[in-house]
């Protein structure tokens, strides 16, 4: 900044918050006004400077799947398209930065913002949201990941503690914003509003300077979510580089640096982060808007996204010689999207029954029921005589808009008492129904599916996703899409059944590791569908594993996916890893990679898949590390969590790290230490008729730290164990400087 004006103090100070509701503020010959938008999945760009809350009216915008449905692609290659298109569309409008993609894990199914969310899985999480961060930077658009961290309810949501321990922190909640920073280099991350184990997230030195700057190299722009800010100078002194929209408080930051409780330093690095984003960006007002190019991708994307979930007896694709009753409200009136802050004003929207009324000619049309969810007996008879006169019924089933929102959770994960009632009686009339469902968040599905000959999951799919939903039915495409998340038996079955969202303002992860399928698979809780699953109109086959080492603790696994039915189709190939207990301390397995292949009839491909040694880690919270303990990993693959045909085995000796030994380890720990074990052993053998001790005496002596050993009149005194540990602390070293351990 050298060349540059040089702002006076309560300028920079400025710098740190917003100018209105969607700009940055701006320091004249340094820095210019930022435009930032929402848009998760279509841009929610408000002319002007906006409404106060900043959720009113937007201009028009391709409204692409919200996460919900690009996740279930499963397909990062085409998110990057939907992030380009999205990112193309902000540039035309003058914005610098696209808020989003949304990234938050699934921990809970009643999450009422669960639709902006990609998965329970972190892996599929990181893929996905780094795909579409890409998209959209390669446009001269920046994204904006959030929400940084443990964002994961809406209950309470500015005030409740995650209480997280640090291990859980790591592996589920952490890793995808980890591995995104790390490969996408996003232009910005926003804290969330909640606190993490007691601290606000906007003001938590660990989590925005430590973790994310120091540890992760993040060099971007840290943003408050909107109204996130409770201490602003606590925020800007812990690593918050922009609040927003302003609070006017900027007066308490001068005041603070003048007191000399906050550096000028710091405000200095603000400016400088914000002058190196600015210099990333390059919106261009004159780059036509592509609409029809975008709604064309929109609904590609939502094809991909459509899981169908059963289809008995090939009632799909619907036959062209059967008559067709199509019923239900959402059919003719979609659900595409959730509530809040990134509700889009779509370019266009396609209902299923144009559609329909477009690819079959003449069908027979009910409502069903009332959006709002309230019971209407007309209109279920109504239903009940269409569905008596077609050869099949469709039904669109799925929740009220006003079920699924920001700001609030859900309550239960049933379908509405109408619509199961509707359901059951078009099933006493009809040969052959189909269900389609149109939710944000997993429904329970095991009391009605017997009901159903194909149960098809339509998410909430953008604007397109009905013209999507007929393409499928219709067999015009063949589904390709999978779960993200698992659909449990009962809400009870969940893992976060009893922590779930908390109490007197806090919210206990009382599950650990154990989010989603690695709970349910780990216990072999039944499930309704798993996670990973999904059918098509063809089959596939999984042959010829084989796993090759590459040195430094790194693996290829290679295996061949064979279509062995009649038509196209895409599979979805899932490779895990993961390690045997009989005491569960990990998952059972974890997904480690995936990919989707397209293959023709009768047709194969080989596919390679990386598996690195952080892969078959864990966080070790007593050194704060990523540990690999020497031993045999499983490795399986298969189309879902639950459906892995081919499992081998892979045999590591670790990375060898050996910490050190302190006098309030337990004799156990000194025993089985790789250089204090052999001391102990000596220092045991000096003691005559230890060995003539019953076994449950030497098993309690091993809980012991040896500091105690001072205690029972062994002539050990604390002298003696300082040298001890000094000792082997030198041998440890020794042993680290030839190579022969790590520390």
């Amino acid at each position: 900044m050298s060349n540059q004006p040089r702002p006076g103090l309560a300028a920079k100070a400025s710098a740190t918050s917003g100018s209105d509701t969607w700009h940055s503020t701006g320091l004249e010959g340094v820095l210019r006004p930022l435009h930032l938008a929402d848009g998760p999945h279509g841009l929610r760009h408000q002319p002007d400077e906006g409404d106060h809350l900043g959720i009113g009216g937007s201009v028009p915008a391709t409204c692409f799947p919200p996460a919900v449905g690009l996740g279930a692609t499963w397909n990062p290659d085409l998110v990057r398209r939907v992030g380009a298109a999205l990112g193309g569309e902000a540039s035309a409008q003058g914005v610098d930065v696209v808020l989003g993609p949304g990234m938050n894990i699934k921990r809970s199914p009643l999450c009422g913002r669960n639709f902006e969310y990609v998965s329970e899985d972190p892996h599929v999480t990181a893929r996905i949201a780094a795909a579409l961060v890409e998209g959209v930077q390669s446009q001269g658009v920046g994204a904006c990941v959030k929400h940084f961290a443990a964002n994961n309810q809406e209950t309470d949501r500015h005030r409740v503690s995650a209480e997280v321990d640090d291990r859980t922190l790591r592996e589920v909640y952490l890793s995808a914003f980890e591995e995104v920073v790390r490969t996408a280099a996003p232009a910005m991350v926003m804290c969330s509003y909640n606190r993490l184990n007691g601290v606000h997230t906007s003001q938590d030195p660990w989590l925005l300077t430590d973790l994310l700057r120091g540890e992760w190299g993040f060099e971007g722009v840290v943003v408050s979510d909107w109204g996130a800010v409770v201490d602003r100078v606590a925020a800007v002194r812990a690593g918050l580089d922009l609040e927003m929209p302003p609070s006017g408080t900027d007066q308490a930051v001068v005041e603070a640096v003048e007191r000399g409780e906050l550096d000028e330093s710091v405000l200095d690095t603000v400016v400088e982060r914000l002058r190196r984003l600015q210099e990333r960006v390059s919106a261009d007002t004159s780059r036509p808007l592509e609409h029809e190019a975008n709604d064309a991708l929109a609904r590609e994307a939502a094809r991909e996204a459509l899981v169908l979930l059963k289809n008995e007896g090939g009632v799909l694709p619907l036959a062209t010689d059967r008559s067709v009753a199509v019923i239900g409200e959402f059919a003719r009136t979609p659900r595409y999207q959730g509530g809040g802050s990134s509700r889009v004003v779509p370019t266009r929207v396609h209902a299923a029954l144009e559609g329909f009324e477009r690819a079959l000619g003449d069908v027979r049309f009910a409502a069903g029921f009332t959006l709002d969810g309230t019971a209407d007996p007309a209109l279920i008879e109504e239903a009940v005589a269409a569905a008596s006169a077609a050869d099949t019924a469709v039904l669109f089933l799925g929740l009220p808009d006003a079920d699924e929102s920001e700001g609030y959770d859900r309550t239960t994960i049933s379908l509405p008492a109408p619509q199961l009632e509707l359901l059951a009686r078009v099933r006493e009339v009809s040969e052959r129904v189909v269900v389609v469902l149109s939710n944000g968040g997993v429904v329970s599905v095991a009391e009605w599916r017997d009901q159903a000959d194909a149960v098809v999951e339509g998410w909430l799919l953008g604007q397109a996703g009905g013209a999507a939903v007929v393409d499928v039915l219709t067999g015009v495409v063949s589904p390709s899409g999978r779960l993200t998340e698992t659909i449990p038996v009962r809400l009870s079955d969940h893992a976060t059944y009893l922590n779930f969202p908390g109490e007197h303002g806090v919210v206990r992860h009382g599950e650990g590791v154990f989010v989603g399928y690695r709970h349910f698979d780990t216990l072999d809780v039944p499930v309704a569908y798993p996670f990973g699953h999904g059918l098509t109109y063809t089959t596939f086959s999984y042959s010829e594993l084989e796993v090759v080492p590459n040195g430094d603790g790194a693996w290829t696994v290679s295996f061949t996916v064979t279509n062995t039915g009649e038509r196209a189709g895409q599979e979805v190939a899932q490779l895990y890893g993961g390690v045997e207990q009989d005491l569960p301390t990990r998952p059972r397995h974890e997904l480690r990679g995936f990919a989707k292949v397209a293959l023709e009839p009768g047709g194969s491909t080989r596919v390679d898949l990386p598996l690195t040694g952080r892969d078959l880690s864990v966080w070790d919270p007593r050194d704060q590390r990523w540990s690999l303990a020497a031993g045999t990993y499983t490795v399986a693959v298969g189309a879902s969590s639950r459906d892995l045909p081919l499992r081998g085995e892979i045999t590591t000796g670790g990375d060898r790290y050996v910490r050190p030994l302190t006098k309030h380890c337990t004799v156990g720990e000194w025993r089985s230490h790789a250089v204090g074990g052999p001391v102990m052993e000596e220092i045991i053998a000096g003691f005559p008729g230890l060995d003539d001790l019953p076994p449950e005496m030497l098993e309690m002596a091993g809980s012991l730290p040896i500091l105690t050993l001072r205690t029972f009149g062994l002539g050990v005194t604390e002298e003696m164990l300082d040298l001890l540990v000094d000792d082997v602390e030198a041998r440890r070293q020794a042993a680290i400087g030839r190579g022969e351990i790590t520390g």
